[in-house]
C-alpha cells in the first residue's frame, strides 16, 4: 500500500531479491553446506564476470567462504541478502541486472550425479566360469 511498488515480489522474496529471468546459476542452501565448491558454479563466475553474486545472508558465513572466495579471485561482485520476513531454500545466485532467460538454472546435486568410474568392470567368479562353460 504505502512504499514503492515491486514487480513480482513472490519471486524477488524466492530468489534473494533477484528475478528469474536473470539468474545464471542457482545452489540451494543444502548445496551450499557441502565441502567442495561446484564446479558448475566455478565455471559460471569464470565466463561471467559482469554478473553479481548474491549469498544468502541467513546462511552460517562458514558456508558461504569458499564462494565469497572464488568471486573475490576473479572480480566477481558479491552480497550478502537477509530477508527475515520470508525463507527460501536457495543458498546462492549468480544473476545479471538484466534478464538472460536462461532456461535451466538449478544445479543437481553431487550425490545425485552418476558416478563415472576409470576402473574397468571386474567379472565374478561366476560369470568367469559360466563363459568358459558356454
Amino acid at each position: 500500500m504505502y512504499g514503492q511498488k515491486q514487480t513480482k515480489p513472490d519471486e524477488r522474496r524466492k530468489f534473494l531479491g533477484s528475478l528469474r529471468e536473470r539468474i545464471i546459476i542457482a545452489l540451494t542452501q543444502s548445496q551450499v553446506r557441502e565441502k567442495k565448491v561446484y564446479q558448475e558454479v566455478a565455471e559460471c563466475i569464470k565466463e561471467h564476470r559482469g554478473a553479481k553474486l548474491l549469498l544468502n545472508g541467513n546462511m552460517n558465513y562458514n558456508y558461504l567462504t569458499k564462494y565469497i572466495k572464488l568471486a573475490n579471485q576473479y572480480g566477481v561482485k558479491f552480497s550478502m541478502v537477509t530477508n527475515k520476513e520470508s525463507q527460501t531454500d536457495i543458498g546462492l545466485l549468480l544473476a545479471y541486472d538484466h534478464a538472460i532467460n536462461k532456461e535451466e538454472i538449478y544445479v543437481t546435486k553431487q550425490a545425485d550425479k552418476p558416478a563415472v568410474s576409470t576402473k574397468p568392470k571386474k567379472k565374478s567368479v561366476f560369470s568367469k566360469i559360466k563363459n568358459k562353460l558356454f
